[in-house]
């Protein structure tokens, strides 16, 4: 199972690197992750006269293999990373109350990601290239999301049910437009069309089935 979030961060996989080399304890990257974002947007507005709010606008999250998305670890979790796993790291800022949020997968191995694996990230990836592409004035939510299950697809892979990519606002992560993964007689949103000028956050997850 693989997320991207295609937002910011400039390169969320050079970050991950400068962040959590050599790190294998799940609570320490989560602690590492927060302590990064806490010490870069400090540094940031320090004088001038109106005190800006900043720092954490989601916390680090860390999520292994199967678990889909947003598992932050409670400080007596004693979970260790092995060689293989599938680690999706999920994290978020602010400033001013304006948010960017960032997701990255990454298999805990050296040398180059093959098989099923290397599937399921190509997937995410591409799938969040082309709801980039998608996320403008005049398109629709319903768009993107019939645009991700194709490529999906085309890795015979599928889209997780049940994600919900939100309109960020000032000081709101989860604002009222949203776009629904994957649509079905159980699962609807209100059709929605993006507007100039609004930001959003793309969760793509996709994921092998098994």
């Amino acid at each position: 199972m693989a997320v991207l979030r295609p937002t910011v961060f400039c390169s969320v996989p050079r970050l991950f690197n400068r962040i959590y080399a050599g790190i294998t304890n799940a609570v320490d990257i989560c602690e590492k992750g927060d302590a990064f974002i806490k010490e870069h947007t400090g540094n940031m507005y320090k004088n001038v006269k109106k005190k800006i709010e900043k720092g954490i606008a989601f916390p680090t999250c860390l999520s292994v293999n199967n678990t889909v998305c947003h598992f932050s670890p409670l400080a007596s979790d004693e979970t260790v990373l092995e060689e293989g796993d599938v680690l999706k790291i999920d994290m978020g800022c602010h400033v001013d109350g304006f948010i960017a949020a960032a997701a990255h997968t990454h298999v805990l191995q050296d040398g180059k990601v093959t098989g099923k694996a290397a599937d399921v990230i190509a997937a995410a990836n591409t799938a969040a290239e082309v709801a980039l592409r998608l996320v403008r004035p005049g398109k629709k939510n319903k768009d993107v999301s019939e645009a991700v299950q194709k490529v999906a697809a085309t890795y015979d892979c599928k889209i997780v049910e049940g994600v919900l990519s939100h309109q960020l606002k000032q000081f709101v992560i989860d604002g009222n437009k949203v776009v629904l993964s994957v649509s079905n007689p159980d699962t609807r949103v209100d059709d929605a069309e993006f507007e100039e000028n609004e930001v959003y956050a793309i969760d793509i997850v996709t994921s092998t089935g098994d």
